[in-house]
């Protein structure tokens, strides 16, 4: 919110409250560290104060006059005092000839201030900001010229750069430099200002020809000022012209570059707007340029004849006339008058006034003569100030304001109190456009300012009058209207508008006061502006147009980068601390108490190296740790595992599938029950997390047996708006007899079986994996050892179970066909047992031995058969390996008709006849499925009635079409025989064979009957 704190004088001021949208915006992040340390913006603030210098030319595209940039804006030479005001007289009569360096007699030929000229208007090093605007640098005569010129000639900005840079004293920096063909804007900053703009913004504004080209128009930039003060900078060309489309374009032109001027948004707290900005969003700004107003309803002859007579000082009765034009150039001691510019009603300032004669004032009872006073410029018909108040109420600048089509919006100016800057003679002084077309002497090049409260003052005017307005319409629909004009007549009284024409009306509230206007900027900083010096240098005649400069003292509250650092490093960590008490947290242990990570707020942490150790890991066999979570924040905690790229062309997860972790609590009756992925604890509430290790994927069990696999993982947990938690998780794989080759299995050593290998690479690991010598010497099996002790251990338990059914009376009850292969038991009572199974074939130690005691015979059976089809599932290159497999599938395939039993196993061992060590695990393991399948259903006695359904059954198997059915034996026993060969060999096949993957559909499901029909072949032959 905005709130003036000074009403402006001769005016009375309502308090205007305007949202800020900026504080607005950052109110939505009120916990952001920028917007805390912005909060805090009043300790590491200062007020400075800093000079703006602003100057505005129209060169005409003369030649050389860039030369002159030096000695009127930077110097301040060029016045002429009596004619801008100043009051600067001559008493000697003594003139100073005005000529040029290297002049050649001609007065036109090389343009130049008057040599003698010491400078009158503030510069040099005193000025925080110079801000230079040009009009018409390059001529354009035409818009196929603009073109040209604008994308094709950098030279005109280049040399008004570095005119101004060897003008501006040394360690001056450029801020800002925007051309638009003709128009030109220079801000330079001194070295203690330059660091502390930031936010540069830079538009240009074309209303030109077609309304858009460049000849006409504007260039603007923003910047921001020590963190907190806007300005902005217009330097403008309005259309040229006498006639009143010319002024009602100009005024065009005036809407056009305030609409279309967008400058990018200003970071305000760390945070950016993607709103722009417009004029009318800085806290000052300055408009200056040739706006090309002219003056109305007086003849031009009379005017330049008037002026001249001044200009000549010929105008007062008893002057005496000047012996050159542009010779007379006061002296210093006398007075030099400059008028105060708060407003046009200000007393004059004598400069001089202390250094007067004290014996003038011997006596403090001496009354002085009325004659020694100063006659009032504004009241004396002969000064040129009253010259200039009798000609400035036709200004066409004045009266679009009044007229509210341009410039009214706030927009004030300078006592204007110099004589028109346009049109001169070139190389002239005084002397009025003497050309064909005698143009009338005009105020066309102009500065105006408006401050932030300026603008929220006229928008306050602009509301109260439309709620009059909508008051009076109410009125007058209410037919009251008369009684609402006799009121306007006894009370439309304002005496602070009386007499605000009048100039020199005393004011007891003006005597001595300098203390300008304090404007509340947009960022809520008061700061104050004071418009020093504005006048023209009529003694520079390089160009029709006279130069003209004002001086401007602004006070404002800048950022101290040291002092913001210090309040940054406090802010900070005061957010750190009320985040982390309000932030949830939570306290996790490892069962044992082992600690995983300290309360929230801590700086240092456990040492969580160890993590969760499961300690060995086996195949098949589940490991469990517990977690504890505590809620130790003082706020709800709600946390998660999260997920995270698990690998190349794999879906993101929480953890590997060997790992499980889940959230548990209890119910009432003291079961475990698993909850919900994510948990929510109240402060001072635990939960337990159970974490599972839990190895069965074969192509794992191969990876950590390699040891290309480390049972190695972090687990996140994530608390929301709190921190993440990372949980080592860790085990040591047992080496183990599953996932391994048949190569590799008939060279393990007999001491210590699989368990007493080493992963390849490993110091100790040797040759025990190579496979490049096979005799003898290397060979210690040639069938795996596991598998025969699994077989061996099988057989009898089959035939102890089988008369265990009889006897019990169970064999009435049926049983699967591929019995025990499919287990009557459950999975649950076999996994203890199939865990000592495990270890006994890792360790090669007996079988037999494992079994716990009081367990049945069945259970016995069922779990060796399951870990003998595991353990044959689990070899890499299977029983029959892929490439084997290929050649006996392209065989079969081939074949028009099915092959016989015996066919097929010939077509089977043949290409296994290169490697025996799969060739003999094959006709042992199948002979062994073979006795299962005889123990269960013995073979008929009559071979005719055996060999006819065989061929009928197996055609079937292999996938060659149905066959018609034949009725050549009723026998059940044969049919119960072919059912129990078929399922074995549907549950065998698949873990037997390794066929190629990729395959179609279709080939899949053939290669997988004739997988079956080549099982079924060797069961069939027992």
């Amino acid at each position: 919110m905005l709130s003036p704190s000074i009403s402006r004088e001769s005016s009375s001021f309502v308090e205007v409250s305007e949202p800020d949208p900026d504080a607005e915006e950052l109110e939505s992040t009120p916990h952001s560290l920028s917007r805390a340390v912005y909060e805090r913006r009043a300790e590491y603030t200062r007020s400075h104060s800093m000079k703006i210098k602003v100057g505005t030319w129209n060169v005409a595209a003369c030649p050389g006059v860039h030369n002159d940039i030096r000695s009127w804006f930077v110097d301040g030479k060029g016045v002429d005092a009596k004619l801008a005001g100043l009051k600067v007289s001559d008493p000697d009569g003594n003139n100073v000839k005005v000529r040029s360096k290297g002049d050649t007699g001609d007065p036109k030929s090389i343009p130049e201030t008057p040599l003698g000229d010491e400078g009158i208007v503030l510069g040099g090093e005193h000025v925080g900001l110079y801000v230079l605007g040009l009009q018409e640098i390059v001529t354009l005569a035409s818009a196929k010229e603009y073109i040209g010129r604008v994308y094709v000639d950098p030279e005109p900005l280049n040399k008004w750069k570095r005119a101004l840079e060897e003008a501006v004293p040394d360690g001056y920096e450029l801020i800002a430099d925007t051309q638009m063909s003709g128009l030109l804007l220079l801000i330079y900053a001194s070295p203690a200002i330059a660091p502390t703009v930031t936010s540069v913004s830079s538009v240009s504004v074309g209303t030109g020809i077609m309304g858009y080209l460049g000849n006409k128009g504007a260039v603007c930039t923003r910047i921001v000022l020590g963190e907190t003060t806007r300005l902005a900078f217009i330097n403008s060309h309005l259309a040229s012209g006498t006639e009143k489309a010319h002024y009602e374009r100009r005024c065009w032109d005036y809407n056009q570059i305030t609409t279309r001027t967008k400058f990018d948004p200003v970071s305000v707290a760390g945070e950016t707007s993607d709103i722009q900005e417009v004029i009318g969003d800085e806290d000052f700004a300055f408009w200056f340029g040739d706006l090309n107003f002219r003056l109305d309803g007086l003849p031009g002859d009379d005017i330049r004849r008037l002026l001249m007579l001044h200009a000549r000082g010929e105008y007062a009765p008893g002057s005496s006339p000047r012996n050159y034009l542009e010779s007379e150039i006061a002296k210093s001691e006398e007075p030099i008058l400059i008028r105060h510019v708060e407003s046009d009603d200000d007393e004059p300032i004598d400069l001089q006034a202390e250094n007067q004669n004290t014996s003038s004032r011997s006596s403090s009872m001496d009354l002085p003569d009325p004659d020694d006073f100063l006659q009032d410029p504004h009241s004396d018909p002969t000064s040129l100030q009253a010259t200039l108040d009798s000609l400035l109420p036709h200004d066409q600048l004045r009266r679009v304001q009044r007229q509210k089509k341009a410039f009214h919006d706030g927009w004030r100016e300078g006592p204007i109190t110099f004589i028109p800057t346009y049109k001169y003679d070139v190389g002239t002084f005084g002397v009025f456009d003497s050309g064909e077309k005698m143009r009338p002497p005009s105020w066309c090049d102009r500065i105006l300012f408006r401050t932030r409260r300026d603008k929220l003052e006229y928008d306050g005017r602009i509301r109260d009058e439309e709620a009059a307005r909508v008051k009076d319409e109410e009125m007058k629909s209410r037919g009251i209207a008369q009684a609402a004009q006799d009121e306007e007549v006894i009370f439309d009284y304002d005496p602070s508008t009386d007499g605000a024409d009048t100039y020199g009306d005393y004011d007891e509230y003006d005597e001595g006061e300098d203390n300008g206007e304090d404007v509340t900027v947009k960022d809520e900083h008061a700061d104050k502006l004071n418009l020093e010096i504005y006048t023209s240098h009529q003694r520079v005649t390089s160009s029709d147009h006279k130069p003209l400069d004002a001086v401007f003292t602004i006070s404002y509250d800048a950022v101290v980068p040291e002092l913001k650092s210090r309040v940054h490093q406090e802010v900070a960590r005061e957010l750190d601390r009320a985040e982390n008490e309000h932030r949830p947290g939570v306290t996790i242990l490892v069962e044992h108490s082992d600690l995983i990570d300290e309360a929230p707020g801590s700086q240092t942490t456990t040492d969580a190296a160890d993590g969760v150790n499961f300690g060995d890991i086996k195949y098949l066999y589940s490991k469990e740790r517990s977690l504890t979570i505590a809620n130790t924040g003082q706020v709800p905690a709600t946390f998660a595992f999260i997920s995270k790229p698990s690998g190349p062309g794999q879906p993101d997860q929480v953890a590997p599938s060997w790992l499980r972790p889940a959230f548990d609590s209890y119910d009432d009756d003291g079961a475990v029950k698993r909850l919900e992925s994510e948990v929510t604890l109240e402060p001072g509430d635990t939960i337990m997390v159970t974490l599972e290790i839990y190895v069965e994927d074969f192509a794992q069990v191969r990876a950590l047996n390699m040891g290309e696999l480390q049972l190695d993982e972090v687990l996140i947990l994530r608390v929301t708006d709190g921190r993440d938690y990372f949980i080592p998780v860790r085990g040591t794989w047992l080496q183990s007899c599953f996932g391994r080759t048949i190569d590799e299995l008939i060279r393990i050593p007999e001491a210590g079986g699989a368990r007493a290998l080493h992963p390849p690479g490993h110091k100790d690991a040797a040759e025990q994996y190579s496979l490049s010598a096979v005799d003898s010497n290397t060979l210690t099996e040639a069938v795996p050892r596991e598998l025969t002790k699994l077989t061996d251990t099988f057989e009898p338990l089959l035939e102890r179970a089988i008369a265990e059914r009889e006897m019990t009376g169970a064999s009435e009850t049926p049983v699967p066909d591929a019995w025990p292969f499919e287990p009557t038991t459950t999975s649950h009572s076999r996994s203890q047992t199939r865990a000592l199974l495990l270890e006994a074939l890792d360790t090669n130690t007996p079988l037999n031995a494992s079994f716990p005691p009081g367990i049945r015979e069945v259970e016995k059976l069922e779990t060796t058969a399951e870990v003998l089809q595991l353990f044959v599932a689990s070899l890499t290159d299977g029983i029959i390996p892929a490439p084997f497999w290929k050649t006996i599938d392209d065989d079969l395939a081939a074949r028009k008709r099915a092959p016989t039993p015996d066919e097929t196993r010939i077509l089977t061992m043949v290409p296994l006849a290169d490697s025996p060590p799969h060739s003999i695990a094959l006709v042992h393991l199948v002979v062994r499925l073979g006795k299962v399948v005889s123990m269960r259903a013995p073979p008929p006695n009559s071979p005719a009635t055996e060999a006819k359904p065989s061929r009928f059954d197996f055609r079937q198997s292999m996938g060659y079409g149905r066959a018609r059915r034949t009725t050549l034996t009723d026998d059940p026993s044969l049919a119960a025989r072919r059912a129990i060969e078929r399922r074995i060999a549907e549950v065998w096949a698949p873990a037997m064979i390794r066929g190629p993957e990729g395959v179609g559909e279709k080939e899949r499901k053939a290669s997988e009957a004739r997988k079956r029909g080549v099982v079924e072949a060797f069961l069939a032959k027992e």
